[in-house]
Order: C-alpha cells, then structure tokens, then sequence
C-alpha cells in the first residue's frame, strides 16, 4: 500500500514563539538516508522519537529498537479507551506522592492530560486502535529473562549469503563479532592485525564459514584450543599461538559459557533479523532491544551481534529506494565515538553508508553531538535538532551539519535558530526538502512514563501479549557438514537439552590436556555387527546418523620378565580401557582391563563428519591424568604375576607362552634323552655279561660234540671188546678181562664228560637268561624311575622389577559410536569391537 507521511507535529513560529496549524508531514522513503536526533534531556527527543515509531506502525514498517535507557519501552503503552485504571499501573508512585497525590489520582489526572492533549492533536480513539493493531509489540531482554530473552547462536552461525561475493563484508563481520567477544571476557583495544587472539578467532570463523558450517561457542572454544588447521600464515599454529596462550583464551571463553548468568544469552528467540521485523503471518514486529541492566561489556557485545546481524540480513534483500525497516538507537553514547574504535563502530558506519540502498532507515538518538563521529553524521539526511545544553555542543552539531551540507547551509541562520529552540521545539534538516523546518511535536499516542525497569519488563510484554514462542524456545540445530539441519532436527527434538548435547557433542575434537597423547580407536564394525554386540537385529528402517566418539583412558604398559636362573625371557602387556570413574576421581583398574590393543590398529585421525563428546573430570584435567598414569603403573607393578613351569630335576623351565602339554612333552623329551642314555650304559654292562657267558656256551657246546663223540667211540669199543671176550670162550684165543674193564671205564668216563658238559650247558643257558631279566627289570626300574622325574613339575611365581616396567600407551582414546535413528528414537552402538 502506498506509505503515508508520518505526522509528527506542526510548524513553529520561532518569531512569534507559537504552535502553527500547519501540519509537519515527513516522507518515510526519506528516512533511507538515516536520521540523527539531537537534544538534551527534557528537550522532548522521546515524544519525537515515540511519535517517529508510531508512524511508522501505522504505516506497516517493521522497527527493530536499542533501548539503552528503559525510555522506548514506553512504545508499549497504548491504551486507546485512556481509562485511568490503564494508566494507574505505570505511574511513577514517588512522583505521585512528592506531588501530593495517591497513585490513583495521579493516574486519573494522566488519563485526562492524555485525553485532552491527543484531542487537541485531532488523534482520536480509532487512530489509537490502529496503533495497538498495526504491528507485534514486544520488549526483548538479552542476558535476560525479564522480558523475552535473546539467543546469540544464531550470530556465529554461518550467514545465509555466498562466501565468494561477500568476502569483505563478511570478514568485516567476523571481525566485529571476534571483538565483541575478546571485549567481553575482558580483553579491550583489540587491534585485528595484531592481536594473536583475534587472528585465531578471525581465522575459526572463515574456516568454519567457507565450508558452510556453523559455530557456537562450544564449537569456538573447542577449536581455540585445537584450531581445525595447521598454520597461520607462515608459522605453524603452536609457534604463532603456543598451547598454553590458546588453552588460556579457550578457558576465558568457556568462563563465560560456564557462568549460570550467561545461559540466558543462549536461551530465547534467536537474534534472527527476519523473525524480529515480521511475525510469521507477516506482520510488521516493533522490537525493542532493552539494555539498561547489561554492563558495558555485554551492552557492547550485543549491541555489535545484532548490528552485524542486521547488515548481513540487509545483503539478502534486493534494493530498494523506499523504507522497508527503521533501526533506531536511543541514546547512543559510547557506541560510535569520534576518537574511538569500540566493536560497535564499524558495522554502524557501514549500515549508515550502505543501508539506504536497501530500504533501511537508521535513527540514531543522542544528547550530545560529540557522541556522534563524524563519518556518521556526514552519512545523515535528516537532523532534528532539539534544544541543546552548551555553546560547545551546538558548535559540534553546526560542524557536523555544515560537513553533511558539503558547506551549503547558512551557519548563522543555524546557529540562531538552534538558540531560540524550547521543548518539545525542534529543528528538521532533511536534505531532501528545501529548507529548514522548526516544528513542534506532536502528542504522543503512547503514555510517556519515562524510562521503566527491568522489573516492570514482564507486565509491559504481558500488556501486549507478547511471547516467546515456543517453536523459538531453544535454540535450533547447528548444521554439520554430512548430516543436514532437517535430518538433525527430527530425532533431536525427542530428546532434552543434556541428553542432547551428551549424545551429539560437537564437530570440533576437544583439546587433550598438554602432555598427554590422544588415539582413534578403529571404526572396525558394520551396523549388523554393532547390533550384534547388544544382541539385537538391525530393523530395516535403522538410519544411520553418522559417528559420535566418546572419549576412554586408553593405558597400556609393556612388562619384561627375564630370569637366568630360570631360562626365563618374556614380555607381556596390560591393558586398560577406562569409561568411569569413582567419586574421587579414580580407578578401578581391574574393572576395566581389555584386551592389548596393537598400535598398529589405531587411526591416526578421527574420521570426517564425526562428533565429539566433550571432555570431562579427570579426563580433562592434566594433574589428574599424571596421577592416574602413575597409579596404573602401580598397579601393573602390584598386580602383574607370570607362572614359570619348572622340572628341576631335569633343569626344564619354561614361561606363560608354552603351555602345559607342550612343557609336558619337553619334559618328556629330556627324561626320555636321559632314559636312553642310561638305558645303553645298563644294556652295555648286561650285554657283555652275556656274551661272556655266549662265548663260554660255545666253547661248552663245542667241547659236549667233541665228549659225545668219544662217548660214542668209547661205546663202540667196549661193544668190541665185549664181543671178542664172549667169542673167546669158543674159541682157543684167550683175551684179559682187564681189557674189557678198561674199556667200560673208558665208556663212563666219556659219558661223564657228556654228562658234565650238558650240565655246564643248561647253567650257562640259565645264566644267560637270568641276565636278559636282570637287564629287563633294571631297564624297566630306569623307564620309571625317569617317569617320575618327568612328573615332578612345579610353578614358580614370578613378579616384575619397577625396572622392567614401560607404560608404552597412556592418554585420551576416542571410541566410535554409530548413532542410529529407529522408531522415532535414537540408538548409540559401539563402532568398534
């Protein structure tokens, strides 16, 4: 719709010292060339500046409203019936009581003076009800929660504009917010070039924004301590910014999130231009910024977040010649000083050179001309000039107008104009009107009540209806690279605050405490198989959000056994894998031994895309690891025994690496080496025994052939004797009986020797075998005996020396997560095993 004049009072005849009827109607489009506002206290700057964003509601034009003093919260309070009792409330009871009055009266007497003076300004009820309609009123409180809280997240995530075109405003930007944060922890005159903490933070930022991801202040405080590149410029990062200095700022910048006060900061309705100026139906949103409880150091901070927030919004729009949007500051004292560089500066001095190109009007308010730097005031096409409160200041003023004029305007007739101003009179310079106007303002439709509390924040919102919504309620999800924004939201939204940041951690690795390593346990199971660890099948609509890697103390100590006397030469490991800790911040080592881990199998990087818990209690703390090193130590030395196996008899010792069959079968061996060695000695010693008697045995067998063959002749002899004497008794020849006797002594005495010889024969025999037994049973006593040293097997204890003892792995090891979404929910199963 075509855009109406904002009505904001009539002519003045400074002759004639009265209110003319002519109307002083301002075109808005001129307000794309920004105003400055100038009078002292009780000038009626307020009542101008109220009446300024009235119009501007009527007219549908958004406003976002730094308020540092408490006085534009006063746009809240319009009560088109003007009853008394809608006043009652806001009236000022110390001032009701000096003059006399009960808050009551005093309320009444406002609901008439404000009656009478908008009929006198011919703005009646239905003017009044337009106002309350025309736009979403609300008072917005940054750290804190007495009006509608403000969330700054969305200032470091990564703008919704292309890198490649806006490099120099968004490095401009990255600089304005790195300064504001270094002012908030303290750290004041910060030189971009030189500091080494804003070159880190500078440098986070654009790493982070060129990949089209976004920050928080976890993510910048885990990244200041272990920066995501290696070099700054030519040097490496830990030579330009030592360890030390880094983790120095990091716990600067965590203090801040670590202070219950600060949690109102992250909390609230992001700082998200759109969503201040319009309401999701469209509506144009009048936002007050209410400061007045913040120090210096936060007022600053914010005040450069939401500057740098609108001027990268202010690049997403396409140009325009007529307003789209006001940015009014009141009272802008400290925050665009003429002979200082606070964080602030820059940003405004670009909003006033380049905003009017896209339809947004700057109204910057103040008491003293010398607030204001030059730059600024030379950028303004319309001044109004109110009453001032020293020669010196409207001296300044002239100087910024002439400057604004390029030198055009009468100084004199400026200077005497600007003499003669009286409340609520004020003079219009607007470079697109011909000449100057004094005007006197018209009365405001809201009820001026002066500069309200923080404590009344909460009834003022409520008065409006204003609200945070809940949809805004906390903060959104930051975008990772892998995993979108739309993916993320889902499955967290099922899940609180802690449970959140538990499970998803963040992109940045934290730092390990300095001193300490830090390893990547293997990624070494698929999905199916981490199911399998908790015994479960994957469900076939299990989506895999990416890797999540938790932090564990990974400890590992190398043991060398080696004993002389006992052959012994053996190394052995102990390892340990802890995930919890005690009250006291110790171990229960035994509960978490694991299996060795070869280095071998490490990662020597985390991989891409994946989050990171944070790092907490002992695991974050350098002394405490130290002493947990050296307790492990203790351990492995107290509780570490081998078992050597040992036959002494057979001087067979062996380590843990054999085992008992296989030292069984050693020990058999050397027994059985043993037994077969005085097995052939008693073999030898019987043998020869043997072969003696063998030998004797021959020579008996041989002589018993040689008897029974004279046995035999002996026989044949003593037949033939025999035969001849019985012969002889028939015949004449007559032979001795002698003979014959002689002959059967013969006969016997060969059959004796047989005799003997047979005899001799089956001893010798007899001996022979009584020796094979002999050597038999000796043989068999020696199998056994050998047997039963080869049984005789003992286990010596053995403990390592402190010497001997080398802890090879000890420090931070990140384990792999799956995180899965099934069934609405989310899982976490072990990526490794």
């Amino acid at each position: 719709m075509m855009t109406e004049r904002f009505y904001l009072g009539k002519l003045f005849d400074i002759k004639e010292n009265e209110i003319t009827e002519t109307q002083l109607l301002y075109d808005p489009d001129d307000l794309t060339t920004h105003a400055v506002v100038v009078g002292m206290t009780g000038s009626g700057k307020t009542g101008l500046c109220i009446g300024m964003l009235e119009e501007a509601a009527l007219n549908d034009i958004p406003a976002v409203m730094i308020d540092p003093k408490g006085d534009i919260t006063n746009a809240l309070l319009h009560f088109p019936e003007l009853r008394s009792e809608d006043f009652q409330p806001w009236v000022n009871p110390d001032e009701a009581r000096r003059d006399g009055k009960t808050v009551e009266q005093a309320g009444t007497d406002v609901a008439q003076l404000w009656h009478k003076g908008l009929a006198d300004w011919g703005i009646d009820k239905e003017r009044i009800e337009a106002l309350s309609e025309a736009a979403d009123f609300a008072v917005y409180t940054p750290g804190s929660d007495a009006g509608i809280p403000i969330s700054i997240l969305t200032s470091l995530k990564v703008p919704e504009i292309p890198w490649d075109k806006n490099k120099e405003m968004l490095r401009e930007k990255i600089s304005a917010t790195v300064t504001a944060l270094l002012g908030l922890v303290g750290l004041k005159d910060i030189d971009p070039v030189r500091s080494k903490e804003h070159i880190l933070l500078s440098n986070i930022f654009e790493n982070a924004w060129i990949q089209g991801m976004d920050l928080d202040l976890s993510e910048l405080i885990l990244q200041t301590q272990n920066p995501p590149f290696d070099k700054l410029g030519v040097f490496d990062v830990g030579t330009f910014f030592p360890d030390a200095e880094r983790s120095e700022l990091a716990m600067l910048l965590n203090n801040i999130l670590a202070a219950p006060a600060f949690k109102v900061w992250i909390e609230g309705h992001p700082l998200d231009i759109p969503s201040l100026m319009y309401s999701p139906d469209g509506r144009p949103r009048h936002s007050v910024f209410y400061i007045a409880h913040l120090p210096d150091s936060e007022r600053m901070f914010f005040v450069t977040l939401l500057f740098s927030a609108i001027e990268t919004w202010m690049r997403t729009l396409s140009g325009s010649s007529s307003l789209r949007s006001i940015v009014y500051f009141d009272e802008i004292f400290g925050f665009m000083p003429p002979t200082a560089n606070p964080p602030s500066k820059e940003p405004m001095l670009r909003m006033l050179k380049q905003a009017r190109a896209f339809g947004i009007g700057m109204v910057l308010v103040t008491q003293n001309p010398v607030d204001i730097d030059y730059k600024g005031l030379s950028n303004a096409g319309s001044w109004f000039v109110g009453k001032l409160q020293t020669d010196q200041d409207k001296q300044r003023l002239l100087d910024g107008l002439e400057s604004a004029t390029g030198g055009e305007m009468d100084r004199r007739a400026y200077d005497q104009l600007i003499s003669k101003l009286g409340k609520r009179v004020f003079l219009m310079h607007n470079v697109h009107e011909k000449k100057p106007a004094v005007f006197y303002t018209r009365w405001a439709m809201n009820y001026l009540a002066g500069p309200l509390t923080r404590a009344q924040i909460p009834a003022l919102n409520a008065l409006v209806g204003a609200q945070l919504a809940d949809k805004l309620a906390k903060p959104s999800p930051v975008k990772t690279a892998g995993v979108s924004a739309e993916e993320r939201t889902a499955p967290m939204a099922m899940l609180d605050d802690r449970e959140t940041a538990e499970m998803f951690g963040t992109l940045t690795r934290p730092a390990v405490p300095s001193g300490f390593e830090e390893y990547f346990l293997p990624n070494n199971l698929t999905i199916s198989e981490a199911y399998k660890t908790v015994e479960e099948s994957p469900p076939d609509d299990a989506i895999s959000q990416g890797l999540f890697y938790r932090p564990v103390i990974l400890a590992q100590a190398e043991l060398r056994f080696q004993r002389t006397n006992l052959n012994l030469n053996y190394d052995k490991k102990r390892t340990a894998l802890v995930v919890d800790f005690d009250r006291r911040g110790g171990v229960n080592w035994d509960e978490f031994e694991a299996e060795e881990i070869d280095v071998k199998i490490l990662d020597r990087d985390p991989l891409s895309e994946a989050r990171f818990s944070s790092l907490e209690g002992p695991l974050a703390d350098a002394k405490t690891l130290r002493s947990l090193e050296k307790d492990f130590q203790d351990w492995v030395y107290r509780n570490t025994e081998i078992v050597v196996r040992a036959n002494e008899k057979l001087k067979v010792f062996v380590g843990p690496e054999i085992n008992q069959a296989d030292f069984r079968k050693r020990c058999a061996e050397v027994a059985n080496e043993s037994l077969a060695a005085e097995s052939k000695k008693v073999t030898q010693s019987y043998d020869k025994k043997v072969k003696t008697l063998l030998g004797r045995l021959k020579r008996e067998r041989r002589e018993l052939a040689e008897d029974e063959a004279e046995l035999s002749q002996r026989k044949l002899e003593e037949v033939g004797t025999h035969a001849e004497n019985v012969l002889s008794l028939f015949t004449k020849r007559k032979r001795r009986l002698s003979t014959s006797l002689t002959k059967r002594r013969l006969t016997e005495q060969a059959r004796a020797d047989v005799e003997e010889s047979l005899a001799a024969i089956e001893d010798f025999e007899k001996q022979i075998k009584d020796l094979e037994q002999e050597k038999n049973d000796a043989l068999e006593d020696l199998q056994n005996k050998w047997i039963e040293i080869a049984d005789d097997v003992i286990e010596i204890p053995v403990s390592p020396y402190k010497k001997d003892i080398r802890v090879d792995l000890f420090g931070i090891a990140w384990t792999p997560y799956y995180i899965v979404h099934h069934a609405d929910k989310l899982s976490e199963l072990p990526a490794y095993g």
